[in-house]
């Protein structure tokens, strides 16, 4: 029985090492859901077969979990050490959450790939540009982005990447993500311009400047309560409508004739 509970534990510590949680991933794909031009909502509607992408946002990270998708373990996130520049981190072999973003997009805009390689790599991109807009998945290599830094959550220990990736944000706000949604995305055209500007790279390393707040803020063994929660919960809403404001992006770029932007060079 004891062997038994402690394997449940170690598969739930293992997901937590992914990403935002359902409910993040699923408000990221909705914002974009909702900033889709006609072409590229009826492009995607086609990949998807009807399907919203929300109902897609969160399959990667169970799929990483299964031998045929396992190649995609280290596509979550992208880990560089503190002291170390965003464009001098060293490159991971196997891919990190911004070669992975680079590639789906190449496949999406390739008319040779197969419609197969389109639906995975869409379904991938989804879930993709959500992690790359939770400052813990462009952490620390040396602690697993904030896996190994421990923490307190009221009166449960953790570790940092664990908080980040939903009991802050599930703490600050009891929203569905329609309501997330709802509540988030209220920009004018000039502040949607100034949010989607620059490319993968501006996104990603503004991720990291984030995360390296973060850390100064949240020491190995912190105590997080209602002021942390509080202190960061603009943050997270920032980074939600940020990341569905940028697939959106994305995904007009590559399905939108009149898109003045080429999706190959974000």
């Amino acid at each position: 029985m004891k062997r038994h509970i402690s394997f449940i534990l170690l598969a739930l510590y293992s997901l937590s090492a992914f990403a935002w949680s359902q409910k993040g991933h699923d408000v990221v794909a909705y914002i974009a859901e909702c900033h889709l031009t006609p072409a590229a909502a009826d492009s995607v509607s086609a990949l998807l077969d009807g399907r919203s992408p929300v109902y897609w946002a969160n399959w990667l990270d169970n799929a990483s979990h299964t031998p045929p998708y396992a190649y995609t373990k280290t596509w979550h996130y992208k880990n560089i050490d503190a002291g170390v520049p965003y464009d001098q981190a060293p490159l991971e072999p196997k891919g990190d959450v911004v070669t992975a973003t680079r590639e789906q997009i190449y496949i999406l805009s390739d008319s040779a790939a197969t419609r197969d390689q389109k639906v995975l790599a869409l379904k991938i991109l989804v879930h993709v540009v959500g992690d790359m807009h939770q400052p813990m998945h462009m952490g620390h290599y040396s602690d697993r982005g904030g896996n190994n830094v421990k923490v307190r959550f009221f009166d449960r220990d953790t570790n940092l990447h664990s908080i980040w990736d939903g009991s802050l944000m599930n703490s600050a706000h009891s929203w569905s993500y329609t309501e997330w949604q709802q509540q988030l995305d209220r920009l004018n055209a000039e502040q949607e311009a100034a949010e989607v500007a620059g490319n993968i790279d501006t996104w990603a390393s503004q991720t990291h400047s984030i995360a390296s707040r973060v850390y100064d803020y949240f020491p190995e063994n912190s105590k997080v309560s209602y002021n942390q929660i509080a202190a960061w919960s603009t943050t997270i809403e920032q980074q939600l409508l940020r990341g569905g404001l940028r697939l959106a992006h994305i995904l007009n770029a590559i399905y939108d004739p009149t898109s003045t932007v080429k999706a190959t060079e974000l």
